[in-house]
């Protein structure tokens, strides 16, 4: 994460699908959003979430099986990607993610598993357990990204 890094309190499940709304018109082709956080701390929530706010009424599963899911909705294709059992970079290029990276919008679970693969341009999501069913959100834009970030952290309150 980058030292210029905002934190938002979500305090249930409604305020983690109000953020996702308030993000949502925000992407576009080619963005990619990184999103860490320990097992169970709401990653695949928030991509749920985002997914619906872009548009798409369909079943989303983790992807922590096929690795790979990809949604078509009303901005283009979403891919929800989730890296966590790829033991290296090389492993998410025959998952043909540089091709995601150019034509989609790329939600990534576990993007440290990436290593230099990992687009200098991104949405850095941080989500951290806070107790109970609250979640702490840590925004950092890299490159392109940094303007943009700090504008959504600012409305996102």
């Amino acid at each position: 994460m980058a030292h210029d890094a905002d934190t938002i309190a979500l305090y249930d499940e409604a305020a983690t699908a109000l953020f996702a709304a308030r993000l949502a018109p925000l992407l576009r082709q080619g963005d990619v959003v990184a999103l860490t956080g320990d097992l169970g701390a709401g990653k695949t929530s928030f991509a749920r979430s985002l997914l619906r706010a872009l548009g798409y009424r369909g079943e989303v599963p983790s992807p922590t099986f096929t690795l790979v899911q990809i949604y078509e909705t009303g901005v283009g294709p979403v891919w929800h990607v989730d890296l966590y059992r790829l033991a290296g970079p090389d492993e998410a290029l025959e998952l043909g993610i540089e091709e995601a990276f150019a034509e989609a919008i790329v939600l990534i679970e576990w993007p440290d598993r990436l290593g230099s693969l990992l687009p200098a341009d991104r949405l850095d999501l941080r989500i951290d357990l806070a107790g109970g069913d609250a979640r702490r959100v840590v925004i950092a834009g890299q490159g392109t990204w940094q303007e943009r970030a700090r504008l959504f952290a600012a409305d996102a309150r």
